[in-house]
């Protein structure tokens, strides 16, 4: 189904996004299929997701399954590219703090003003089924 909704999405016609809608049942949906999602695949014959299987459920031996799309966002790449600059310089250049133990000792602390909470109000419990409690209530006999 999210194959043929990516399909509509390539046609970005108002006959498909009707049909896309009938499917999704919500226009934020259909517009980030149309103008975010179907784009990626313009060069994309089919194949648009990967399914990769985690394995059966517990309770009701359902197998799980997780449904990814093939391409990734161009923003989402240069981001991965620049991690992974960041990450060996980081590395290489491990933080030593140049103080002594005595210096930091002399070196006046700052206290940090701690705010106090607003004390705690109690609400008044709430009627049970409007007093209907009452009705349920047994009268005991006095001896």
């Amino acid at each position: 189904m999210v194959e043929k909704l990516i399909s509509l999405g390539k046609e970005n016609s108002l006959f498909a996004r009707r049909k896309a809608y009938k499917i999704l049942n919500d226009h934020k949906l259909v517009s980030l299929l149309f103008n975010d999602i179907a784009p990626r695949f313009n060069n994309r014959i089919g194949g648009y997701t990967r399914i990769l299987t985690l394995g059966a459920r517990r309770g009701d031996n359902a197998q799980i399954v997780i449904l990814e799309l093939t391409e990734i966002k161009k923003k989402e790449r240069k981001l991965l590219k620049k991690e992974k600059e960041v990450k060996p310089e980081e590395e290489k250049k491990p933080q030593i703090s140049e103080e002594k133990p005595e210096e930091a000792e002399k070196k006046p602390k700052t206290e940090v003003a701690v705010k106090e909470k607003p004390p705690i109000t109690k609400k008044p419990p709430k009627k049970f089924l409007r007093g209907i409690r009452n009705i349920f209530k047994k009268e005991r006999d006095s001896l």
